[in-house]
């Protein structure tokens, strides 16, 4: 009796393991096929304008403002002008290679798994956005000090959130 039990609860397990490896493979299992269709029916796309995208801009704007980041980065003498030229020079080489996927890979060619055909791309990319913003951090800290940081992220964060708002 016991050993019957033993062997059903087992099957039961395994079953149940079946289904769940089924459902992996498939995506679908024959159960909640008509369920799945009428889910991914009533799916709607994300809304490009929510709080959080709005709150990093008004963040980014008003850190400039009262900052007055622009006037200070073109007056201030304490600002290291060598690593904020090597920065500068990172980043123009970061938004070539983003350009390159968006405009040329993507609008031109038509590719839109840049992984599969150009590997390399998105690991230099990111190592050299990683450089440029220990360069800018350095050469800011004269200014800022601890905040230095804080400030860059909350720039770089306005600006990704207004991007992805355009489009």
């Amino acid at each position: 009796m016991a050993d019957m039990l033993a062997d059903s609860e087992f099957q039961t397990l395994r079953n149940r393991f079946k289904k769940d490896a089924e459902f992996l493979l498939h995506g679908v299992s024959e159960d909640d096929s008509g369920e799945r269709s009428r889910e991914e029916k009533d799916v709607k796309p994300l809304p490009r304008i929510n709080r959080h995208s709005v709150f990093w801009i008004v963040a980014a704007v008003a850190l400039t403002y009262y900052l007055d980041f622009f006037t200070i980065i073109m007056v201030d003498e304490t600002i290291k002008s060598w690593w904020f030229s090597v920065g500068l020079v990172l980043l123009g080489v970061s938004l070539a290679l983003a350009l390159f996927c968006i405009v040329y890979l993507d609008w031109f060619r038509g590719i839109q798994q840049y992984d599969q055909d150009y590997p390399a791309v998105a690991p230099v990319t990111t190592a050299v956005f990683i450089a440029a913003s220990c360069s800018f951090n350095i050469a800011l800290w004269p200014l800022w000090s601890i905040f230095t940081p804080v400030i860059l992220f909350t720039q770089f964060m306005g600006v990704l959130m207004f991007i992805s708002m355009l489009g």
